[in-house]
């Protein structure tokens, strides 16, 4: 049994004096005014050029966030990795609206992936189709509807910036993962990574695509996948989430009258991921899993299925993730049980990542479990070493 409550191995990183940031600073995530306050005054300090980066940087940017450039990133790399943790460079910059910006975007995600084809500790990269491709061109695509023709070279563009990232990947013998985003846009994001699958997963699993499973049909694609990889012989490669834009996505579907993507409680998102997580280990002869969950059921239970089906706890084909500043608890365990362990980090300046940030706080307040619990376990290891 794998035991998430061993503070010592969970907080090894950590010295003394962070422990203590940490604690405090989940102290003010908890509070839920405080954290919709923050967003709406640090998004109108940053519009009209205050000075408050150097208290965004000494409070979530350092907790969340591994440094405005790769380079930055480097030091922590390197100490996750004396523990085999192991890094997904993620270039948090959203927003993008210009070809010059999705074009810088492609050149960070390919420094990634040349990063970590040089290095044993970054086995991803993660982009975000929105960072190479205009939000508004990829809800048309989805939506089935004609392109003007300037369109349909701007769409082609796009792909082109796709398929080069995924190239790369693959040339560079890592991973790359491609963040699920909006509903309304969904449809177009996965049509492009089957075609990314298609051409790079026949000898290994390079291209991964991430299904939300707050959202009622993702059972039932994952399913569809699994058909479309085995009788066309590739690798199906699956990141699993509970979702991300889940008031968003409610609030859209009520304003235009239409049935809600969501599932109707978290009851019914916990069963669609662990259905999932079964369905993957089951048919794993070509489905690959990487597991993204803060979830301490969700991850015994997938320790538990990994023994049943006979895999191995460092087979290359299940990875546990965890986001860069939570969960420790589950990263650093699993690693030390032998189990692959990756920690999503996040790097971008400061004023670029505020979105992921708030985002970040937003999560911790409302999942007020996830809080309670990351504090209680600062709490008792702050304990164990006698730190007042």
């Amino acid at each position: 049994m794998v035991n998430f409550d061993d503070t010592k191995t969970a907080f090894a990183t950590k010295t003394d004096s962070q422990l203590k940031k940490a604690y405090w600073l989940f102290k003010l995530v908890a509070n839920q005014k405080l954290v919709s306050f923050g967003k709406w005054s640090s998004a109108l300090a940053m519009k009209i050029g205050l000075p408050i980066k150097g208290m965004v940087k000494a409070t979530v940017y350092d907790q969340f966030v591994g440094g405005e450039t790769i380079k930055d990133c480097r030091d922590t790399i390197e100490e996750l990795h004396k523990y085999q943790v192991y890094s997904i460079l993620d270039y948090s910059v959203e927003g993008a609206k210009t070809e010059d910006a999705f074009d810088d975007t492609m050149e960070k995600t390919l420094q990634t992936i040349k990063y970590g084809g040089a290095r044993a500790g970054v086995p991803f990269a993660v982009f975000k189709m929105t960072g190479v491709a205009r939000f508004g061109l990829l809800q048309k695509v989805s939506e089935g509807k004609e392109l003007t023709e300037a369109e349909k070279k701007e769409f082609a563009r796009a792909k082109d910036r796709i398929e080069t990232i995924c190239k790369e990947a693959g040339e560079q013998h890592i991973s790359i993962l491609i963040d699920a985003e909006e509903s309304w846009i969904q449809q177009a994001i996965d049509d492009i990574a089957l075609e990314m699958m298609r051409k790079l997963n026949k000898e290994e699993c390079i291209v991964y695509n991430t299904a939300q499973m707050y959202r009622w049909d993702r059972l039932e694609y994952i399913k569809h996948l699994h058909e479309i990889a085995e009788k066309e012989n590739f690798y199906c490669g699956l990141k699993l989430v509970r979702g991300a834009y889940m008031e968003k996505e409610r609030e859209r579907a009520y304003e235009m009258g239409y049935k809600s993507p969501i599932q109707p409680d978290k009851e019914s998102t916990d069963r669609d991921y662990d259905l999932a997580i079964n369905y993957i280990l089951e048919n794993h002869k070509y489905l690959y899993l990487v597991a993204g969950s803060h979830n301490e059921e969700s991850t015994r239970m997938l320790t538990n299925l990994m023994f049943a089906h006979g895999l191995e706890k460092g087979s290359k084909q299940v990875w546990f993730s965890q986001l860069y500043g939570m969960s420790d608890n589950l990263s650093f365990v699993l690693a030390k049980e032998g189990y692959n362990v990756v920690k999503y980090l996040p790097f971008g300046p400061i004023e670029k990542t505020l979105p992921y940030l708030i985002r970040r706080a937003e999560e911790n307040t409302s999942a007020s479990g996830q809080t309670t619990r990351e504090l209680n376990l600062i709490e008792k290891e702050m304990k164990r070493r006698g730190i007042d």
